[in-house]
């Protein structure tokens, strides 16, 4: 019986999953190929492909494999503005994991470029308004089996594409510590709540310094994991050689807690992870003195024409106040840091074009997890609401497009060889060095704009060449980066940057926990 009602199903009428392209449709892209096809032998091509759409109906009809949804929920709500301030919340959630585990008794944050299944998710922007997930990203998942609980989804920059925190469509982002100052991009609402004490842990998100910048400018503790120690699984892409995503939280202890329950390899869902990776006990590994740990003072971090002298020089002390536990602390010069570094991010940023808009948010060319309805819902409002696109990805869409129509993606290329010369220099000063260390931003945190801010304006703002120049080369070559507090100059938290060597975060760890310690002696 089940075998004469599957063949009966399969006889009646039922919609094409995919639509055979018309001679119009065929000729358009012929043109758009450079291909000289006349209408003859298109309709022949359209006869070809009308049988190779076979194959579309029936992977259509397929039921794909996500991630299963563990803990229960409801879809939370929209807090009211006297509860939200600082603007640092988009959803609230009262979501609880296990009984017991690492992270019990916990509360966490979730950067809104994570999917939480059942929860709204935004990314900062129109585009992705009205989307509700229905998986959980793998860093969720870990929160929720280690017994965190997830209060809501914190606040972030429109699509991601800002190191400043006025960019998000559901309104700018308060610094915790000034309310008429940024509180730095595009993890605001993450460094934001832990400032405020809102939460205990939050996640970021960093492509070009979006863990740190934050962390800097709101006096909070953000690490930029090694590439690929944390799966990116169900998180929204910029481009996937510059995706990272990262622990954030008051302390290195609460750092390092959650990094070893978010890390480890995700079953090949994630491409940027190595197969044969293991997960240490970060939290096993920070104490203990520093010595015969070297620190390097890297020249070309600290000077820049954006530099506030008292950064700088707040950073510089402060680094060499890790030699009363041990460490050794020189300066030391990677040339090629500053200002070329950034010249090559700028051009690998091209990526994220093909990526975000052509690729529809999930890009091609990778095995793993592809969350099919997240990529529909980017799909469609890139396609009915491009015009609400923020000026940062307008100003990235015509810059790369212009680009790549007019050089393809040369320039794309020579800057990932680029990238991989800039990896070698930084692993040459870290086979000297232990650790390097500058300054997370060179300047304090800049004034919110006005409302009548120009176009021009949000641009420079947003993607602010010198807000970026240290931090941005270490999503290039992809070394562990973390930023943490050195203190506090005219009343505003100084972030100082420590960077180590590839999956030895445990390091990089160890040495802002004694940091940590000696900023906050009472001797």
């Amino acid at each position: 019986m089940q075998g004469g009602a599957a063949s009966t199903a399969s006889a009646l009428y039922s919609p094409s999953a995919v639509r055979t392209p018309s001679l119009q449709q065929l000729s358009q892209s012929a043109a758009k190929f450079n291909l000289d096809i006349d209408e003859a032998e298109l309709k022949q091509y359209q006869d070809v492909i009308k049988e190779a759409l076979v194959s579309y109906d029936r992977v259509d009809k397929m039921t794909e494999p996500i991630p299963a949804v563990k803990w229960p929920r409801t879809p939370g709500w929209r807090p009211d503005p006297e509860d939200n301030p600082h603007n640092a919340w988009y959803f609230r959630t009262e979501i609880t994991g296990a009984s017991t585990g690492k992270l019990h008794g916990k509360t966490v944050a979730i950067k809104d470029n994570v999917a939480v299944a059942g929860v709204p998710m935004m990314n900062g922007s129109r585009i992705m308004e009205g989307y509700v997930p229905d998986y959980d990203a793998t860093i969720v998942t870990r929160i929720l089996d280690a017994g965190g609980s997830i209060k809501g989804k914190s606040s972030c920059e429109d699509l991601c594409l800002s190191g400043d925190s006025f960019t998000s469509v559901t309104g700018p982002v308060l610094n915790a510590h000034d309310r008429t100052r940024s509180a730095g991009g595009s993890s605001s609402g993450s460094a934001t709540l832990l400032a405020l004490e809102q939460v205990d842990m939050a996640t970021g998100g960093d492509q070009g310094g979006s863990i740190r910048i934050p962390a800097a400018w709101s006096g909070v503790v953000g690490l930029k994991p090694t590439y690929g120690l944390v799966p990116y699984t169900g998180c929204v892409p910029v481009d996937i050689t510059l995706d990272h995503v990262g622990p954030m939280a008051r302390t290195v202890d609460d750092v390092a807690l959650m990094l070893e329950v978010i890390a480890g390899y995700d079953n090949g869902l994630d491409p940027r992870q190595p197969a044969n990776l293991t997960v240490p006990e970060y939290t096993k590994q920070l104490t203990g003195d520093l010595g015969g740990i070297r620190v390097g003072l890297l020249k070309e971090g600290f000077g820049s024409e954006s530099a506030e002298a008292d950064v700088d020089e707040l950073v510089r002390a402060q680094a060499h106040r890790l030699t009363s536990a041990g460490a050794v602390v020189e300066d030391m010069s990677v040339p090629l840091h500053y200002p070329d570094a950034s010249h090559i991010y700028n051009v690998i940023n091209e990526g994220c074009l093909e990526t975000m808009i052509k690729g529809n948010g999930l890009g091609v060319g990778w095995k793993g997890f592809y969350p099919t309805s997240m990529l529909d819902a980017l799909a469609k409002g890139y396609r009915t609401r491009a015009h609400d696109m923020p000026p940062t990805g307008k100003f990235t869409y015509l810059l790369y497009d212009c680009i790549t129509t007019n050089y393809g993606n040369r320039f794309y290329a020579k800057g990932q060889n680029l990238s991989r010369m800039l990896t070698h220099a930084y692993n040459q000063a870290l086979s000297r060095y232990d650790v390097i260390i500058m300054p997370t931003i060179p300047f304090k945190a800049t004034k919110l704009p006005n409302k009548d801010i120009s176009t021009s304006e949000i641009c420079k703002m947003a993607l602010n060449f010198g807000q970026m120049s240290n931090v941005c080369p270490f999503n290039l070559t992809g070394h562990p980066a973390l930023s943490i507090n050195a203190g506090f100059s005219q009343g505003l938290p100084v972030g100082m940057m420590i960077v180590g060597r590839h999956f030895d975060d445990a390091t990089v760890l160890k040495v802002a926990h004694a940091f940590e310690n000696i900023r906050d002696s009472k001797i």
